[in-house]
């Protein structure tokens, strides 16, 4: 048996101890721990409740219990009481940089980027290498363009902590300033980082697909589509590049799975309708361009969609009808009013036809197509001069894209039109059309348009068959040789 000895003095010491009671916390954060249990599990109205009673025993005072209820209130989308109670937290502890970020922050969502911008630079002057502040300041100058300053603060964000998300944000910048090389550097720099990003891997492969880089386009789609098979922007871009190298029957399977997941998508449903026109099964084209216009009928690439497989099945007043809406829309593109001009004429109204070519060829500045089809339409009117002068602009045209690409090639029926409409106005010996090889493979769509700068990618295959219809639609050409020329798209 062990005796243990404690000195009286401890024996003291001890009594004293167990009748002390508990320190209590302050009463400003004693609910702190409670507030933040139930705010992290989601029990909004639980927590609600207890920041009531926290802020009603210390009159307000209490800065978490009135930060977290402006997080809550944020969340049920009341963005202005939120503010109201993050500028409440900011007077009672102006030194943090949290609560100058979350006013930022309700700012920004309001829409007031200016105001937030101030706050921003408010808590940067208290933290400098604060990750999230740079990149929020880059968002916030972008959306009131201010690129330079936009640009400025995302690379400082990626200077402290690389992030794709400020990746993405430095690639959009450049984009909208037109600087499409530094855009690709920057996903490229994104990729190395993180290159299992799908959403990066796709945005990149949809770059290089606009420049006209197929390879690189489909390699880094293939990587986005390894690691996310489901992945309906990257299926979308994939099947847009087959069905413009006519591989419709690879592109419509493509596209089945794309509808798996977005079954209501008009880009996808506009490609499904072309694939189906590139298959010569034009009521099966309506139908699903119809059902594009109805999900988006505000887009004027399904509705000028609707208006060439319109034109290809003579119906030259639905054609009229769609191509004038896609004009409405889109009023500063030479090539809708060509094919409009085109219903025109075969509706036999000359006049506007007239007035509709005019327009064309002034705003076009690239396609020769929309000179070839205004020289025809002169010629069988009677103006040999006039379809003089739109044939020599047309050779033009052609003598500047054949300089800017060596490998350029024109639709095998166009060269025959070209070369039959200069016989006609007697300028054979000018001729720049040349007929291809037996042994060369001429594309099926004209390249004069195949690839529109800038057009919207994986939404409008129209651009690459459209304009093969150069002079297709005029079904009376009235050539001294007596042929007719009707060209089969």
């Amino acid at each position: 048996c062990i005796v243990l000895l404690i000195p009286p003095a401890c024996l003291y010491t001890l009594s004293v101890l167990s009748q002390a009671p508990a320190p209590e916390l302050p009463i400003v954060e004693r609910r702190n721990w409670l507030i933040h249990q139930h705010y992290i599990r989601k029990d909004y109205d639980t927590c609600k409740a207890i920041i009531k009673e926290q802020l009603q025993e210390t009159n307000g005072m209490c800065e978490y219990a009135i930060y977290v209820q402006a997080l809550i209130l944020r969340l049920e989308g009341k963005i202005q009481q939120s503010l109201e109670l993050f500028q409440s937290c900011a007077i009672l502890n102006p030194s943090s940089t949290d609560n100058l970020k979350q006013v930022a922050r309700s700012l920004f969502l309001l829409g007031k980027h200016k105001a937030a911008i101030e706050f921003y630079h408010e808590a940067a002057r208290l933290n400098e290498k604060d990750w999230e502040i740079n990149h929020n300041l880059g968002l916030c100058y972008f959306f009131i363009k201010d690129f330079k300053n936009a640009e400025e603060h995302l690379n400082i964000a990626l200077q402290i902590n690389k992030h794709d998300k400020t990746f993405m944000m430095l690639g959009k910048v450049h984009l909208l300033a037109g600087d499409t090389d530094r855009a690709i550097d920057v996903y490229k720099r994104a990729v190395d980082f993180s290159p299992e990003n799908t959403e990066l891997l796709t945005t990149l492969g949809l770059l290089f697909l606009q420049l006209g880089k197929y390879q690189k386009a489909f390699e880094h789609l293939g990587n986005a589509l390894t690691f996310d098979p489901n992945n309906y922007k990257a299926i979308l871009a994939a099947g847009s590049m087959m069905q413009t190298h006519g591989d419709f029957d690879v592109a419509m399977n493509k596209y089945r799975v794309a509808a798996c997941a977005v079954p209501e998508s008009p880009p996808l449903w506009n490609n499904i309708g072309m694939c189906f026109f590139g298959k010569k099964k034009y009521v099966a084209a309506i139908s699903c361009l119809k059902r594009a216009h109805y999900l988006s009928p505000f887009d004027w690439k399904v509705l000028y969609n609707l208006g060439l497989v319109h034109l290809t099945m003579q119906q030259y007043a639905s054609a009229f009808h769609f191509l004038s809406a896609a004009i409405n829309l889109n009023p500063r593109m030479g090539d809708l009013y060509m094919l409009l001009a085109v219903a025109l004429t075969n509706l036999e109204d000359v006049e506007n036809a007239t007035r509709a070519y005019e327009q064309a060829v002034t705003m076009d500045e690239s396609n020769p197509l929309v000179n070839l089809n205004f020289a025809i339409f002169l010629y069988n009117h009677g103006e040999k001069k006039g379809a003089l002068d739109q044939y020599q602009e047309m050779e033009r045209k052609v003598n500047v894209l054949r300089d800017s690409s060596s490998n350029f090639e024109f639709d095998s029926e166009l060269m025959d039109m070209a070369q039959k409409m200069g016989a006609a106005l007697q300028v054979t010996e000018t001729l720049v059309w040349t007929k291809p090889s037996k042994d060369s493979k001429s594309k099926p769509n004209s390249a004069a348009a195949a690839k529109t700068p800038g057009a919207p990618l994986g939404t409008n295959q129209a651009l690459g068959q459209a304009m093969s219809s150069a002079a297709s639609y005029n079904k009376n050409i009235q050539l001294p040789t007596g042929t007719n020329y009707q060209h089969g798209m």
